[in-house]
């Protein structure tokens, strides 16, 4: 048996590289088949050959971002080490063309498979920071991670008025120092102490035992898992 046509790998990797372009700038619904096919210059068949759907594609996409982002996660993990200027620019060179695509399609409720990806490598810094703790964290590691991603992507997300408040292009080179620096201050100086937060808990407890609903139920009410049509 033969291996793939190279023409077709490359034609395919170039439908991607159009999807996500026109995903972010457009939105999955208003993007178009036939505007990935023109932009990546293909035709409209073989758009469809490669991927059978709009949906497929945009699966294609997120699943080339997972493959990624896990790649610079695990590079990161291997030499944990603070990273250099030139570790930071090679970093945001890979990601960068796919903040558009990643901020419209978190704002629409899409990319899970990115989400729950990068949850799962937030666990195991989290599970690492835990060994230095002289207390048990009262909320799972999976919920902490799950928060913890969703704070660090609302940065995506939220990124025009980011810029527009700091005064500079939050997807640049600039952009990146600035929100590194903000982001090291931030976390290097906590705005609870351990007293402050141990009587916020102690708040919450009463909140809790005082509800309703504590005597009928002893975990958080769970939605059911979104899927995409």
């Amino acid at each position: 048996m033969t291996g793939p046509d190279p023409d077709d790998l490359t034609a395919r990797a170039r439908i991607r590289d159009a999807a996500l372009l026109h995903f972010g700038e457009h939105g999955f619904e208003r993007a178009t088949i036939r505007g990935i096919a023109e932009t990546a210059g293909v035709s409209s068949g073989l758009v469809r050959h490669h991927f059978g759907s709009k949906q497929a594609l945009r699966e294609a996409c997120d699943a080339h971002l997972v493959k990624l982002i896990s790649r610079l996660n695990d590079q990161v993990r291997a030499d944990p080490a603070p990273a250099d200027v030139n570790y930071v620019a090679a970093a945001r060179a890979a990601i960068g063309p796919y903040q558009r695509y990643l901020a419209r399609a978190l704002a629409e409720g899409g990319a899970a498979p990115l989400f729950d990806a990068m949850v799962r490598m937030s666990e195991p810094w989290l599970a690492d920071a835990d060994k230095s703790r002289d207390h048990t964290p009262d909320v799972d590691r999976t919920t902490r991670a799950a928060v913890t991603t969703a704070m660090a992507l609302s940065v995506t997300v939220l990124h025009q008025h980011l810029s527009r408040v700091t005064g500079v292009e939050m997807f640049s080179p600039e952009g990146d120092l600035l929100l590194a620096r903000a982001l090291i201050d931030i976390y290097s100086h906590p705005m609870l102490s351990l007293e402050e937060a141990a009587s916020i808990r102690a708040a919450l407890d009463k909140v809790q035992s005082a509800s309703p609903q504590a005597d009928r139920e002893s975990t958080p009410p769970r939605i059911k898992e979104h899927r995409d049509d």
